[in-house]
């Protein structure tokens, strides 16, 4: 999906998370989606050049993760 007008980080929305481990998918759909922006602004910020994907998600994946599981 592309965005209409250009992304920036402050674009980015704080999200807390509450919920039960019972109910565990729509936590982790919006983890993935968190986590899929953020490695497409880590991929922004180097011009998009080739051969990085796996690092930027990484690199994401280790942020986010962190504010869900602090």
């Amino acid at each position: 999906m592309e965005p209409t007008k250009p992304l920036t980080k402050n674009t980015r929305k704080k999200v807390t998370v509450t919920g039960s481990a019972s109910n565990n998918e729509p936590m982790q759909e919006d983890r993935y989606a968190r986590i899929a922006i953020a490695a497409y602004y880590k991929a922004q910020e180097r011009g998009f050049q080739p051969g990085h994907e796996l690092d930027d998600w990484l690199a994401a994946e280790a942020e986010v993760n962190n504010e869900y599981y602090q």
